[in-house]
């Protein structure tokens, strides 16, 4: 890489749930420590990502029209094909030609995003880039990996000018299995041989590319550990206990894709020199970095959830169904009524009457004036911040949704009104203030179906607390 480029900002989002690692393993006659977090059913890897997106964005004090081009890498993308890439520009309100790419296939596709739009920056086809990895893996039932899956987001600003500067990279391949998903599977298979993988793949591999990075004995490190273990036997090999990432994986769990560079942020809280390496599906990739100021938005990872059980997130996942008939929506996501609406829901759009100034919203449902009744409508930005003016709470609802379930009315600070879910029943009241968040409300024929809910306004500018 000739040119600078630099990681400016950054951002975390973890989901809303936590599990204990023990009460997995106790169900198929095991014992395990710690926890680790998993996605509520109205989150996924586009929700993580977003939220990331948000944080890192705040912490830069950027507007999403000052970012060029979105780099997105996820094992698990929400669409196997289809518009993934696009729902989270949009979302993120990012200009409809903003450039990018969305990476997958492996846990490898974090750093492939950051190395792409480092690429971009060095490039200058983007004065600022927007890295996002993200993933909310679906193990398979009773295996050991269950028990370290996790799910998380980070997410970085990078410019020429970034203060944590990339200063080289290395890559190690071999056509060796490790964790996969075959085609048409849901879960995540665990590894076949765990001894030979440790000794004959994952150690030397990860060790030869740490040492390719040429980081002096001070440097902090990012390394991946599978199962709890081998991130401990790499940095002993490497002669270091700066490893940044152990919080990260005991919070969180094994995050995949997303793994590698929340072990970072903790490392980038601090000057000097740090790397970050990453394993999977049979690549290894390691990144330098001299940072030469205390990156925004980095240092311990202060992210919380609500403790669950491991029946709450079987059903999340969709591995444990109940019996009987569910309430289909009725309207085909790819239909007219979706292709017109989605940007509305995914932008948080509404329609200002350019007589007298009064936002309706949703405009495609009222396409006139909510005050005047004038026909003139301009689309415009909702805010994300408001009151709650009145809500009612839900405590019988058929499958696939959850009792109970809060709708509220929202005055935002622009003076819109929006009628939306809430994300937490108990703690919802009138008066309140709250922010809106993008949430997954539904998948439907395979689509999922997403648009904002209201969460009690957090004191911090990290949305993910």
């Amino acid at each position: 890489m000739s040119g600078s480029v630099g990681i400016a900002a950054c951002g975390v989002a973890a989901p809303s749930w936590r599990v204990a690692a023990n009460d997995i393993r106790a169900a198929w006659g095991g014992k395990a420590k710690g926890t680790v977090a998993v996605c509520a059913p109205d989150e996924d890897p586009l929700t993580l990502a977003w939220s990331a997106a948000v944080a890192a964005m705040r912490s830069g004090g950027l507007d999403a029209d000052a970012i060029g081009g979105l780099w997105w890498g996820t094992t698990r993308a929400p669409f196997a094909e289809g518009p993934s890439h696009a729902y989270l520009c949009a979302a993120l309100g990012l200009s409809s030609g903003v450039r990018g790419a969305l990476l997958s296939g492996s846990a490898h596709a974090g750093v492939d995003a950051l190395l792409a739009a480092a690429d971009a920056v060095v490039a200058g086809s983007v004065t600022t880039a927007l890295v996002v990895a993200s993933d909310a893996l679906v193990p398979g039932l009773g295996t050991a990996f269950e028990a370290r899956c996790g799910a998380g987001s980070a997410a970085f600003i990078l410019s020429a000018t970034g203060a944590a500067v990339v200063r080289a990279s290395a890559t190690h391949t071999a056509p060796v299995v490790d964790r996969y998903r075959g085609d048409r599977e849901e879960a995540t298979r665990d590894l076949y041989d765990a001894r030979l993988f440790r000794e004959e793949v994952f150690v030397p591999h990860v060790t030869e590319v740490a040492l390719m990075l040429d980081l002096p004995d001070d440097a902090r490190w990012s390394l991946p550990d599978p199962d709890g273990r081998l991130g401990a036997v790499v940095a002993r090999r490497l002669g270091t206990s700066a490893v940044s990432s152990a919080s990260a994986y005991e919070i969180l769990g094994d995050t995949g894709a997303a793994a590698p560079l929340l072990g970072l942020i903790p490392a980038l809280a601090s000057t000097g020199p740090a790397g970050a390496v990453v394993y999977g599906g049979g690549r290894t990739t390691g990144v330098a970095f001299d940072v030469a100021a205390p990156i925004a938005g980095a240092g311990n990872l202060a992210v919380h959830g609500r403790e669950v059980s491991y029946a709450d997130v079987l059903r999340a996942r969709g591995q444990l169904v109940p019996s009987g008939e569910t309430v289909e929506m009725g309207l085909p996501p790819g239909g007219a009524a979706f292709v017109r609406g989605n940007p509305e829901m995914m932008g948080l759009l509404g329609g200002r009457c350019v007589d007298c100034g009064v936002i309706s919203t949703p405009p495609s449902i009222h396409p006139h004036c909510v005050g005047c009744g004038g026909p003139k409508l301009e689309p415009v930005e909702l805010a994300r911040q408001g009151t709650v003016h009145t809500y009612v709470v839900n405590h019988a609802m058929p499958a696939p949704f959850e009792a109970p379930l809060a709708l509220a009315v929202i005055d935002l600070d622009d003076g819109a009104r929006l009628m939306v879910q809430a994300t937490d029943p108990e703690g919802i009241e009138i008066g309140a203030l709250v922010e809106l968040v993008l949430r997954r409300y539904a998948v439907e024929r395979g689509v999922p179906v997403y648009g904002f809910k209201t969460r009690a306004t957090k004191l911090s500018n990290d949305p993910t607390e």
